[in-house]
């Protein structure tokens, strides 16, 4: 295709990228545009003035980086078509499609008043993609759709394969082979052949992928943070080796390891200091509890707004301007977004950090709110405040770690030498430094009041609260066994 067809943008990231001519025809519709009114950060931007950046931009930066670190694959030598290159563009582009208002935070919303659905904007998105390729008309009056199928060849199992890129869940979605074409069955055998594109977007293997790659870049620039993770090395140095199992998956030089950490440490970084900030948990939870109010008597297009995520056609209309449009619709909802914008936050009490063994409230994750309820209301009990109640309070538990939980994500990478390039293998720890992290997971425990002022808490009263909280019969840590090379 001609090069003046494709379409240059600006950005603050990367600077100038060029973006293929059926990216820029998706992102001009209703369904991406709608990107351009959810913040990035959520209720970060009440608290950080510059981190006024959206879904919009960022879902561009992962299209460009995608399209980057494939191309960079494609050009070792692998056995990557053209075909594959703009697929994987259009899953990095359109991987964010599903966040509802105040991005993760109607995920927050969505698992209190409707836990049941077990609601993800992953899936989300592959739904909302679904409907932006066959309602919006493009050029010489045919779909989005249309036009992937017959300017740029793409067939049923290229789109299937974009949204499973998006969601790893649409992998359990497969069509009946009786049904498949030859061509069908044979480019399906990329998730066999090629596992390694399923690696670029949303990273399951490793957490390593341009998605964080552009968000971290973006999230820091806003923030007036430094990131000292170089993606660009990254895309450098990224290999396709195979690994001691005998599959294909995107390796990194040795030399690189700790660029890798640094990854990660950046990420630990912007969750202590801006996801995580208290007055950012504060702000949250009052936009939390103000659509919880709203759900009650607010309506879009005659649904409630948890309602809205079964039909595309109304999940479009969901976004941060949502706040005001419930204003005015429950004393209760109006109250709260009255406060979250003359500041009169809920009061920040105090906060721990712990390791998640130490915590009473994770013994049963699925009972984890009702314990955390039950936990505060036998606090009371023992400080004896009757002037005060349960629902005085707010207790946000917040799960910060490397990506993978308590794993080393680092322990999931393969690395290859300048010698051997095809083989991937795992770093002791002389191979790469014994000054690295050894624990990658705690929980953040923040206590909030509901009112301006907290009443009357002493700091043996909010000792108390700690001592409820925390296990006393939990067992120390036995020291992590240092790393082994693949046999």
């Amino acid at each position: 295709m001609a090069t003046d067809k494709y379409k240059i943008f600006n950005d603050s990231v990367h600077g100038h990228i060029t973006m293929h001519p059926l990216l820029v025809q998706i992102i001009d519709t209703p369904e991406f545009q709608r990107l351009r009114n959810i913040k990035q950060l959520g209720g970060g931007y009440f608290v950080f003035p510059g981190a006024s950046h959206n879904r919009f931009e960022h879902s561009i930066g992962v299209a460009h980086l995608a399209g980057k670190l494939v191309q960079s694959l494609r050009a070792q030598g692998n056995d990557i078509t053209e075909k594959d290159e703009l697929c994987v563009q259009i899953a990095g582009l359109c991987h964010d499609l599903g966040h509802g208002p105040f991005s993760h935070l109607f995920e927050v919303f969505m698992k209190k008043v409707k836990p049941e659905l077990k609601w993800k904007h992953e899936k989300e998105s592959v739904k909302m993609f679904e409907q932006l390729i066959t309602k919006n008309i493009g050029k010489n009056n045919k779909t989005i759709k249309k036009i992937m199928e017959d300017d740029h060849n793409l067939e049923k199992h290229d789109i299937k394969f974009i949204k499973e890129l998006i969601y790893s869940g649409e992998r359990l979605n497969s069509a009946e082979d009786t049904k498949e074409t030859e061509t069908e069955k044979r480019d399906k055998q990329r998730r066999k052949d090629n596992p390694y594109l399923y690696e670029i977007v949303a990273n399951e293997r490793t957490g390593i992928d341009v998605d964080k790659m552009d968000y971290f870049s973006r999230d820091c620039l806003h923030l007036g943070m430094k990131s000292n993770f170089s993606h660009e090395r990254y895309v450098m140095f990224a290999r396709v080796s195979t690994n001691a199992e005998g599959e294909k998956q995107i390796c990194m030089r040795d030399k690189e390891a700790l660029n890798m950490y640094e990854l990660f440490h950046v990420r630990y970084l912007l969750h202590h200091n801006a996801y995580q900030h208290r007055v950012t948990v504060a702000v949250e939870m009052m936009i939390v509890d103000a659509l919880a109010e709203a759900e009650k008597d607010f309506e879009v297009v005659g649904r409630k707004i948890s309602d809205d995520v079964n039909t595309p056609e109304t999940y479009l209309k969901l976004t941060d301007n949502i706040l005001q449009e419930i204003k005015g619709s429950s004393e209760n909802a109006k109250e709260i977004i009255n406060r979250i914008e003359k500041r009169d936050l809920y009061s920040f009490v105090d906060s721990r950090i712990f390791k998640p063994k130490e915590l009473k409230v994770l013994n049963d994750p699925k009972q984890q709110m009702e314990n955390v309820k039950e936990k505060v209301e036998s606090w009371l009990k023992c400080i004896q405040k009757p002037n005060l109640s349960e629902t005085d309070f707010r207790v946000r538990l917040i799960k910060i770690d490397y990506g993978k939980e308590g794993e080393n994500p680092i322990d999931s990478l393969r690395f290859y030498r300048k010698d051997e390039k095809d083989k991937g293998v795992k770093l002791l720890d002389y191979m790469v430094s014994y000054i690295k992290p050894e624990v990658f997971h705690e929980i953040k425990v923040m206590l909030f009041c509901t009112k301006k002022l907290v009443p009357g808490l002493s700091m043996d009263d909010i000792e108390k609260f700690w001592g409820e909280m925390k296990n006393t019969n939990e067992q120390p840590d036995s020291k992590k066994p240092k790393l082994q090379e693949d046999n």
